[in-house]
């Protein structure tokens, strides 16, 4: 389990990432930039169903045991019924890596950033990065206001698990 306090050294041996690490600075779930206001913490994500289920199923000893215990995961492959809205909403990471989304420290994307990133760990420039990609993806939530109903879930699907992806709650719109 990752650790909760901060100058703690965190190891990582997956199918990603052998014999890695990372210290966590800040305390978990606090201080984030001023301009990153997630909606949903990773574990609250992992719960609705996000990514088919597969993302990150052999990342159990990095992460709280509590973030597992209602995840919808599915390990042996992308399961998109697990997913809240029931809809692919996701691109391969043959697509992320083509675009230069990933950085060599979260191989598994903005994702795997945002838990590392809830848990503590601080990289400056990395945040930075992230953070704007987050931030870009409300120009869907401009959408779905526009196009849809509120609580019409079955408006715009696909663009609403987009939106889970990226820890934006489109339940309360």
């Amino acid at each position: 389990m990752a650790a909760k306090h901060i100058n703690v050294l965190v190891k990582v041996n997956d199918k990603m990432q052998k014999h890695c690490s990372y210290v966590l600075t800040e305390p978990v779930g606090k201080h984030f930039h001023q301009d990153f206001k997630p909606e949903l913490t990773p574990k609250e994500m992992l719960e609705l169903g996000v990514f088919g289920g597969r993302y990150m199923t052999d990342c159990k000893k990095e992460f709280p045991e509590s973030w597992y215990k209602k995840a919808k995961l599915c390990p042996q492959r992308h399961d998109a019924a697990l997913n809240y809205f029931g809809v692919n909403a996701s691109q391969p990471l043959s697509v992320w890596r083509k675009k230069d989304w990933i950085h060599p420290a979260d191989p598994r994307g903005w994702f795997q950033w945002y838990c590392r990133y809830y848990m503590g760990r601080r990289m400056p420039e990395e945040d930075l990065r992230q953070i704007k990609r987050w931030r870009a993806m409300t120009r869907h939530i401009a959408q779905l206001k526009k196009n849809c109903h509120p609580g019409d879930f079955n408006c715009r699907r696909k663009q609403r698990q987009a939106l889970l992806h990226w820890a934006y709650d489109t339940r309360k719109m």
